[in-house]
């Protein structure tokens, strides 16, 4: 790991903890590694716009990071199947699969310079729960899944309908955004139940940020 990348060790530590996060020493090093090699691939494959490491914490990981209590709640503790659509650079899926080893993440993307980079970061960082598909989502043949999540992948509408499929019986939507989507979300066709939408705050990040969890009307 580059020194760039050690640096920021004390940084995403609070992070975690301003985040009330219970993370491992072994998970830290996991998050710092794809950290690293996020910023590694970026040069040649541009995965991602943010180019300085310490943005990149910001942005990326602190960003994901906000997430997890709120997937937590949602998913309680036990074994869950979660689908990251159009996960570019493995964002959030890769720092779901980190921090939740019980949890199986599949992260699809359409872009294949950025599903294998996913699976080389599973690989490198041992992550038997992570797997990367390159594929269009609507193309994709799997189980279904107990949470479908994205971020910054389409709107409200679209995320719903190419990914309804994929959905369990009991399965839930989980959407990242800014500023909450109010056009959005009236967009939305009514079969569609929002049943929260709710701020969260990133350490480090003066912006808006919610969640827009969603399930069918049932």
């Amino acid at each position: 790991m580059n020194a760039a990348i050690e640096a920021l060790r004390p940084a995403l530590r609070e992070v975690v903890a301003s985040l009330a996060l219970e993370v491992s020493g072994t998970q830290l090093d996991a998050l710092l590694a794809y950290l690293a090699l996020l910023q590694r691939w970026n040069a040649t494959y541009n995965l991602t716009a943010v180019r300085e490491p310490a943005q990149m914490l910001t942005q990326h990981l602190s960003d994901c990071l906000a997430v997890i209590t709120p997937l937590h709640r949602t998913l309680g503790g036990g074994p869950s199947r979660v689908l990251d659509v159009g996960s570019g650079g493995g964002l959030p899926g890769v720092v779901v699969a980190i921090l939740n080893p019980a949890l199986a993440v599949t992260c699809v993307d359409a872009v294949g310079k950025k599903a294998a980079f996913v699976q080389q970061v599973a690989g490198e960082l041992q992550l038997r729960n992570l797997r990367a598909e390159h594929r269009r989502v609507e193309q994709l043949r799997a189980e279904p899944f107990d949470l479908v999540t994205s971020r910054a992948f389409a709107s409200l509408a679209d995320f719903v309908q190419l990914t309804s499929a994929h959905l369990g019986p009991r399965g839930v939507w989980m959407a990242m955004k800014g500023k909450v989507p109010t056009d959005e979300l009236a967009q939305l066709l009514t079969s569609i139940n929002v049943f929260h939408v709710e701020q969260i705050t990133v350490p480090g990040l003066d912006a808006e940020r919610c969640v827009v969890w969603m399930r069918p009307k049932r």
